[in-house]
Order: C-alpha cells, then sequence, then structure tokens
C-alpha cells in the first residue's frame, strides 16, 4: 500500500500532465495544513520529520495553554507573564517562522513546476507561495509582539515577590498626574484608592479629592509623629478648631505630600522611605500610601501612576476612544483677569456620544472650565477616561496594535506592582468586566475637604467595601 502512495508522489510519471498537476496541488495542501508532511512523502525525509515534529509540539503547546487558561488560569497568566519564558517563547516563534520559510521553499521545489502544464504552474506557485508567506509573516508578527511585551513588562513592573491580599481585598492608589511642562514637582490631579475582592473582582473606588486636608496618617507611618494631628505642609502650623479638632495655616493639600517629601528638602523627613526606590516606588508616594491609608482604614499595597499626558499616546494607539460628553468642554483657554471671560480657546469639545483622538481625550480630562463644579468635575471626567481606556482594551484592537500600546504603556503608567502578581491581576481585571464597580466619592457635601470628618469618612468606606463585597447566604 505504500508503494502505491509513494509512486505518485515521491517517483511521479513526468510525462503525465495532469498527474503532476494534481501531485502539486496535494504537496502545497497538504505542507501548509501539516508542515513537513510533503517532504515526508516526497523529499528529505529528516527534514519533514524535524517539520512534523515542530508542529505537534506547537499543537500540544498550544493546546497546553488553552487548558491552563480553562482549569488553571492563574497559574498559566503567571507562567506567560514572566519575562524568560516570553524570552523563550519569542524565540520558538522566530525559529518557527525560519523553519516554515525553509519548508515551504523546499514543498515548491518539490512541486517540479517545470514538469506541471501551463495552466497550473501560475496558480500552483502563487498558492505556495501565498500560504508560506502568510504564516511566516504571522509567526514573526507573534514573535515581535511578545517581544514588545516583554520588553513593557521588564521596563514597567518590578522583581518582588507576590503579595497577599489584605482582608480578602488588593488596595491600589491610583494617581492621574497631568506633567505638563509648566508644572514643577508632582502634584497629582485625581487621586483614587481601588479596593478589589480577591476572589470576585468586584471592586470599589474611592474618589479622593486633591485638595483633602490633614490627611491622618496610620501609628507604624514615620510620619504620624511628624504630624500627629494631621498632614499639614508646614510642620507644626495648626490652629485649633473652635469644639475642638485642629485647622491647618498653610496648603496641606493631600496632593502636595510628593512634592513636599521629595522637593521641599526640609530635615524634618531625612532618612524616611529609604527603601522606595528599590521597590518602584519614591518617598513622596510612600507617604501619599500611608495617608491614603490613614483617610480611608484601608491598606494601601501598590499604586499606579498614570500620567495623562501619555494618555494622548495610548489613545492614539488604540484608534481613539468613545466618551459621551456631558456639556461643552473648551480646548485650551484662560480667564481674563479683568473681564472674568474665558479667551483665546482653541477648539470646544461638544457634548453627545463622541470619538475622541489623543489630543481630543487629553482635553476632555485636563480642561479647567466649562464645568460648574471645577476641580470636581475634572477629577470626575478623569476617571471616566480611566475607565473608558481599561473598557475599550478590548483583545481585538489591542492585539492590532500591541507594539504600538505597549510602547505607549511605557509613558503613561509606572507601578510597584510586582510582575509576579500580573497573572493573578490579569485574572481579577477579566473577572471585573463582570460587576460594575462601587464608587464612593469624599467630596461636598458629604465631605469638606477644608476640615474633613474622618469618622465619616470610615464609614463612607466602610458601606462602599460592603456593597462591594460578595454577600454570604444563609443555609
Amino acid at each position: 500500500m505504500s508503494l502505491d502512495l509513494e509512486r505518485p508522489l515521491r517517483h511521479p510519471d513526468m510525462a503525465e500532465g495532469p498527474l503532476m498537476s494534481k501531485r502539486a496541488r496535494w504537496l502545497v495542501v497538504l505542507g501548509f495544513l501539516l508542515p513537513g508532511s510533503a517532504q515526508l512523502l516526497a523529499g528529505n525525509r529528516r527534514l519533514g520529520r524535524l517539520g512534523l515534529t515542530a508542529t505537534f509540539l506547537l499543537i500540544a503547546g498550544g493546546l497546553a495553554a488553552l487548558a491552563g487558561l480553562l482549569f488553571a488560569r492563574v497559574a498559566t497568566l503567571s507562567f506567560f507573564t514572566n519575562g524568560f519564558v516570553l524570552l523563550g517563547v519569542q524565540i520558538l516563534l522566530f525559529a518557527y517562522a525560519v523553519l516554515w520559510l525553509v519548508l515551504g521553499l523546499d514543498t515548491l521545489r518539490l512541486t517540479r513546476l517545470v514538469r506541471v502544464p501551463g495552466n497550473w504552474r501560475a496558480p500552483v506557485a502563487a498558492l505556495s507561495v501565498l500560504l508560506t508567506i502568510l504564516p511566516v509573516a504571522g509567526a514573526a508578527w507573534a514573535g515581535t509582539a511578545v517581544g514588545a511585551g516583554r520588553s513593557l513588562l521588564g521596563d514597567l513592573f518590578q522583581g518582588a515577590p507576590a503579595v497577599e491580599p489584605i482582608d480578602g481585598r488588593y488596595n491600589i492608589l491610583l494617581l492621574g498626574a497631568d506633567a505638563g511642562a509648566d508644572r514643577e514637582g508632582l502634584r497629582p490631579d485625581s487621586i483614587s484608592l481601588v479596593s478589589v475582592d480577591a476572589e470576585t473582582g468586584q471592586s470599589v473606588i474611592i474618589g479622593l479629592p486633591r485638595e483633602l486636608k490633614l490627611a491622618p496618617f496610620p501609628e507604624e507611618s514615620p510620619l504620624s509623629a511628624v504630624y500627629p494631628y494631621g498632614y499639614c505642609d508646614e510642620v507644626n502650623d495648626y490652629a485649633v478648631v473652635e469644639g475642638g479638632g485642629y485647622y491647618c495655616f498653610t496648603t496641606g493639600n493631600l496632593n502636595s505630600l510628593i512634592t513636599e517629601l521629595e522637593d521641599s528638602g526640609s530635615p524634618s523627613y531625612e532618612g524616611m522611605y529609604a527603601d522606595a526606590v528599590s521597590k518602584g516606588s519614591s518617598p513622596g508616594i510612600e507617604a501619599t500610601k500611608d495617608a491614603v491609608t490613614g483617610i480611608t482604614g484601608l491598606q494601601v499595597q501598590f499604586y499606579v501612576l498614570v500620567n495623562m499626558d501619555g494618555f494622548s499616546h495610548m489613545i492614539d494607539a488604540l484608534g481613539g476612544v468613545t466618551m459621551n460628553v456631558q456639556e461643552p468642554l473648551p480646548i485650551g483657554g484662560q480667564i481674563d483677569e479683568y473681564t472674568g471671560e474665558l479667551v483665546n480657546v482653541d477648539g470646544w469639545i461638544e457634548p453627545g456620544e463622541q470619538r475622541l483622538d489623543g489630543y481630543q481625550a487629553q482635553w476632555y480630562a485636563r480642561s479647567r472650565y466649562g464645568s460648574a463644579n471645577g476641580d470636581y468635575d475634572r477629577m470626575a471626567r478623569q476617571r471616566e477616561l480611566q475607565a473608558a481606556i481599561l473598557a475599550q482594551m478590548n483583545p481585538g484592537n489591542v492585539l492590532l496594535r500591541f507594539q504600538e500600546v505597549a510602547a505607549a504603556g511605557t509613558q503613561l503608567v509606572e507601578t510597584d506592582i510586582p510582575e509576579s502578581m500580573l497573572g493573578r491581576f490579569v485574572d481579577l481585571a477579566s473577572k471585573a468586566r463582570e460587576h460594575a464597580p462601587v464608587n464612593v466619592e469624599l467630596v461636598p457635601p458629604a465631605v469638606d475637604p477644608d476640615l474633613p470628618d474622618y469618622s465619616i469618612i470610615h464609614q463612607l468606606v466602610a458601606e462602599g467595601v460592603a456593597a462591594a463585597s460578595p454577600q454570604e447566604t444563609a443555609e
């Protein structure tokens, strides 16, 4: 039986035109469906066995990854977000692309085109080239994308051990900074605490005003002794409020902590948070973590600093972002100090559902004018934009523009989240899509930023966490 199969493929009668055209078509299709099979049947069997072995290993690896995602999702995601694993995958993809190119060109040689009748010669050649170039280009693109992802992970995430949740939740400080050329120091424009249930992915997003004053520090914080009555940007610059409590004479805004610790040069902070940089953070960010821990009663574990200026690159990489604009917002502009009118406006973002490019989205988040509640509306728009980008980063548009997205990511985000936790957080992010986040806004009238009652704030946060926690069912 094997001789019957071998004769027309390995030892064909070259004088038979119809047989040669049929043989050529079979070899090209078999070589595409099962790389190496054409060589095994009609060419170099050693090369054929190499091609088939590589193909079966590739299929087995794909099936193992799929099974891992179905039955051991977190472990599989953690495995494939490891930099060394990604390097190995990248090398294998490039090697397979080269092997497929060699097999494809060899298959074209085995068709013996000069013996194929003229009406089939060009179609067979075109089909062979097409079925060779497409998978080679796909494997090369995948290898390049894996390389971009590996570079992003190496630049962005830290090589620290994984951290367990606290009381069943991961608490991540999200800072939105508008790093314009005219701004000195880092003063976040939006400050949020994202608390995520470690099992369900259900999240509560706590919005904190940037001008929130007298932030309390937990006892274990090195700043608790410096600011025993809460944060005030001049040490001991307090006044007693009638009826009890304290008031800060100077700014004392929550968002000035980073600049205060890192740029003031005050000896009061000498030696504080000395290990911050080695952990991928900074003294000012660690101080802000402590302050938000004291404000909310939730232990902050990680931070993510989102550069609002970098949003422009990310949004353009994604092909734009769709926002439901509630009111006309100016692009540029300033208030004339004599007339009180808005002048020098470069354009407007009109109300309604709009597809914004990076430049427009940046002004959607940045615009200080045109809103009834000023900075509070601006803070809310920044959080809306952050949420919209995450929601619209579906696998389709991310894969289509992966290298641009990865390049923009290093300009957009700084974080101290360990690389070892990426698998766990990717899994939680997919679970989070099944739930609407619970929003807790610590803004007027519920909270007075100048004279905050932190017992009320703790109560509001506790209620939000309870609403974002799984409900126990009675037996």
